[in-house]
């Protein structure tokens, strides 16, 4: 028996519901369940993913029977329309729509008033006694249809347009007359014949396959792909086809289209939020071509502004009703839109509605307190990426103050994505790109965003645009993504000509600096002052609760008391890795750590270590005071001594003087200790084997400032690491190394305080013979940065080149220097787990690669029976959330 190709729906039935999302995709899955809801949803079918899938395979060609099923469906909905498609006197016209498993907003193609020609528009003047509404939906279906299906720019009917609206005086699109129209029509059919060498297609079953196929091909546009890419989309879901009856909000005064939210999608709180256009369609608000109306009273900022809540106030109170309906079925923020044919409600799509981090915090705690939802599915609720916007910087308040007293204020817009950021001014995505590839920070600045602007708004760190409202692209584009970003700021009139934009007096040029701040809307000249954010209210509750679930514990990666305190604040309950040679690199300490490195004998090299002594004793003070309680994971020296020498001719000269050696003599000695490989050579602790001096002043260190804070009431748990170890003779050696230290110190200062010494697992052998390591070792830290780079064979510092090559082939599934690679660096560290548990049981195990701080690794962390992770100072309440996830996915049985 064949497959289904197509589900109706319509009539207050449908063949889909909400759980079917991966066949009908979100869009269609959605409008069934509405459907089945009996909220007005105008009939339509859905043709779906597995069609898209067949359709590739087959080499672009629609498989057997998908039209038959098509046309089977278009029947139905003439049916319940009362209206007959391509008819010339009462037309049916749909809407060709694309709708992926996975929300993407924008970045597929939309068709809408399918089915009109030359014929048709007239039947469609007279059965709705409206000639220009007739006409307006036939040039912007030529417009549509010409950019989506026929590839000619958006620009090129823009400027035809722009050009009627000059010669009639027309201000906007609405002000156009029917004979106006009729002549942007003419227009935009010769335009289509200079550019393509063909008529307009006037055959509306014709339209129709052609629609349908440029939604297929859609899937693979440029900006599909990047959408796919940057938010970890498989590429093999492929994107349904919704074919649905038209319905019009560009019928005059007593029609409209809105997009709304069940909650504020900026701040998360309870209120019904959106905008709508009178007189207009749907693309028109997500376009951002024209700024839209306030949904309801309480959203308004002027008096001027008139909301729909007061212009349509019957359709506003159905529209409550159905949003109260759809929030409590899907147990979920919803992101609708609606169209107002002659003051009739008609609801066209639900989705779960994007939102910025802090508003996903504030919706999923409040719909525990609601009793929507359980703990467990509000903090799955969250995506931890997101956290990362949560801790995005504010701006200054002082400095606000005075950039405003100093006239620096120079615009203002919607706040659509929180955050303070400053950057250089630029009007083209590829300029954003480049620049960001340099390492310069951007404000990408656009009239209005549109989805070939994808790879720059990623890029960029900011987003401005001078139109649009709260659901334009680039507010929904951004919210996703964690950009800061400000949309409808209509002072400002961007001139992409001479690459620039102006605020009445004020010239803003490229290049020149700005600062955005995503939750007031303002727009700064220069940079300001930001301070760093605080985790408090609702966020602070769910983190709680996150905390009371996780079974994994959460350290910090920190070097410095700043550090320290910083991965404090966000709930580090300890360090996990702190690099001793960070501290090495200090101004006053380097002529220090050259004078040891270049030493000719034993004698000297002590000397210099002598003068090291006290710095790294008062650095390790300073530390513990800050974790007082809590245990630190502290690394002896690692690098290659190479990485402390000089390396250009100024340098050389430099450090010469310094240690009154001639140049010569300092490039021989730096050449005697040159390497082929020096990540593979002497670091790590061969050091400490080759070197024993540099390993005992720091094990000395460590433990008499472990002392001296013990004497002041200061509670220290430290954990001396050995890192690189590769074999269980190197590390008893180096263990007895720091045992004597230890036991010579507690001796001198009358004073002993607990320690342990373990080593770091990052070369794949040290996990192989684990069972053996771990006679030693009381605890294991996986380097995850080094084990993946030994396991694989690659450079982390040159694997970008090739790595994005290996993922797009499928070779591997993601870059195994971001997401942990199970499979093989995976398997040694559970291997190395099992092991240490035969020799050692319940062995702590840590991982403080960059790992630690991925939400996709730390499932597999959870899964394989990890103790802790230790993050950057920043990924820490990210790797609190995501600890809790993987424990509910556990106890789910979904790991």
């Amino acid at each position: 028996m064949r497959k289904k190709m197509v589900y109706y729906f319509g009539g207050g039935k449908a063949e889909g519901s909400a759980d079917m999302k991966m066949l009908l995709g979100g869009k269609g899955a959605n409008l069934a369940e509405m459907t089945n809801l009996g909220l007005p949803v105008p009939p339509g079918i859905t043709i779906t993913t597995e069609v898209c899938k067949d359709y590739y395979k087959l080499g672009k060609q629609f498989p057997e029977g998908m039209w038959d099923e098509v046309l089977e469906g278009l029947r139905k909905i003439e049916k319940e329309m009362g209206k007959k498609f391509g008819d010339k006197e009462n037309p049916l016209l749909v809407s060709v729509r694309s709708g992926a498993p996975v929300s993407m907003p924008g970045m597929m193609d939309t068709i809408l008033n399918l089915g009109l020609n030359d014929e048709t528009v007239e039947g469609l003047a007279k059965s709705t006694n409206n000639e220009r509404f007739a006409w307006d939906s036939y040039r912007r279906f030529i417009q549509m249809f010409g950019n989506v299906v026929m590839g000619i720019p958006h620009e090129k009917f823009e400027e035809v347009l722009e050009e009627k609206k000059r010669e009639v005086g027309a201000k906007q699109d609405v002000d156009l007359s029917a004979e106006d129209l009729k002549d942007v029509v003419k227009r935009y059919k010769e335009l289509v014949k200079r550019e393509t060498g063909r008529e307009f297609p006037q055959d509306p079953y014709e339209q129709l396959k052609m629609a349908i196929k440029a939604v297929f091909d859609s899937w693979n546009n440029p900006r599909a792909i990047k959408y796919r890419e940057i938010n970890k989309i498989p590429e093999d879901y492929g994107t349904a086809v919704n074919i649905v009856a038209m319905v019009f909000g560009n019928m005059g005064e007593t029609s409209g289209t809105g997009v709304a939210f069940t909650r504020n999608p900026s701040t998360g709180e309870n209120e019904f939020y959106g905008e709508y256009l009178k007189n207009a369609q749907g693309e028109d608000v997500v376009a951002g071509i024209r700024t839209p109306q306030p949904l309801t009273k309480a959203q308004k900022t002027s008096q001027e502004q008139t909301s729909l809540e007061e212009e349509f106030p019957e359709v506003y109170k159905e529209l409550l009703k159905i949003r109260d309906i759809l929030e409590k079925h899907y147990r979920e923020m919803q992101d609708i839109e609606f169209t107002i044919e002659n003051g009739r409600l008609w609801m066209l799509q639900t989705r779960t509605g994007k939102r910025t981090a802090k508003a996903a915090v504030k919706i999923a705690v409040d719909m525990v307190k609601e009793g929507l939802i359980s703990k467990e599915e509000a903090i799955l609720r969250v995506d931890p990426s997101l956290i990362d916007q949560l801790l995005h910087p504010m701006l200054d308040e002082e400095d606000r103050k005075r950039a405003k007293a100093e006239g620096r204020l120079i615009a203002k817009g919607l706040p659509a994505a929180p955050g303070a950021v400053s950057g250089k001014v630029v009007f083209t995505a590829d300029e954003a790109v480049e620049l960001a590839e340099k390492g310069e920070k951007v404000i990408l600045v656009r009239h209005e965003t549109s989805p070939e602007d994808i790879h720059g708004m990623h890029a960029a760190e900011g987003i401005l645009t001078a139109r649009g409202g709260m659901t334009s692209h680039a507010a929904v584009v951004a919210r996703g993504m964690g950009k800061t970003c400000i949309v409808g700021a209509e002072s400002i009139h961007v001139d992409y000509d001479r690459e620039e934009f102006r605020v009445g007096d004020v010239v803003v040029k490229k290049g020149e600096v700005i600062t955005i701040d995503g939750s007031t809307g303002e727009v700064f000249h220069g940079e300001l002052k930001t301070i760093p954010a605080q985790i408090s209210g609702e966020f602070e509750e769910l983190m709680k609760w996150a905390d009371e679930i996780r079974t994994l514990q959460v350290r910090v990666n920190a070097d410095t008391p700043e550090d320290a305190e910083q991965g404090r604040k966000f709930g580090a309950e300890g360090i996990g890795l702190c690099r001793t040679e960070h501290m090495f690199f200090k101004e006053e300490r380097i002529p220090v750590v050259r004078e040891m490195i270049l030493a000719k004998t034993q004698e000297e090299r002590e000397r210099a270590l002598e003068k090291l002594l006290p710095m790294q004793r008062e650095d390790f003070i300073a530390i513990f005071e800050v974790m007082n309680g809590l245990p630190v994971n502290i690394r002896l020296l690692d690098p290659p001594l190479h990485e402390f020498l000089p390396r250009t001719e100024e340098e050389f000269e430099r450090t010469a003087k310094e240690m009154g050696l001639p140049v010569e003599e300092l490039k021989k000695r730096a050449e005697e200790l040159h390497e082929v490989n020096p990540m593979l050579g002497l670091r790590g602790s061969r050091l400490g084997i080759t070197h024993p001096e540099i390993y005992k002043m720091q094990a000395r260190a460590i433990l008499e400032a472990a002392c001296i804070c013990k004497r002041n009431g200061v509670e220290v748990l430290p954990e001396i690491m050995l890192p690189l170890i590769a074999d269980e003779k190197e590390l008893h050696e180096l263990k007895k190394l720091i045992d004597d230290v230890a036991a010579q110190v507690f001796l001198e200062m009358g004073v002993e305080v607990p320690y342990q010494v373990g080593t770091m697992v990052e070369v794949p052998r040290a996990a192989v013979i684990a069972d053996k390591l771990a006679r030693d070792a009381e605890y294991f830290s996986f380097g995850t940065n080094d084990l993946t780079q030994m396991t694989f064979g690659l450079s982390r510092d040159d694997a970008g080149k090739f790595i994005g090559k290996y993922v797009e082939l499928g070779i591997l599934k993601g870059d195994p220097f971001i997401h942990i690679d199970e499979e093989g660096v995976g398997r040694l560290i559970e291997m190395a787990i099992e092991l240490g548990n035969a020799t050692r049981p319940g062995i702590k195990t840590g991982i403080c690669g960059e790992h630690g701080g991925d939400p996709r690794s730390i499932n597999f962390f959870q899964k394989v029976g990890v103790k802790y992770v230790s993050p950057s100072p920043f990924r820490v309440p990210i790797a609190r959330l995501a600890a809790a996830q993987a424990r509910i996915r556990q106890l789910r049985g979904e790991l």
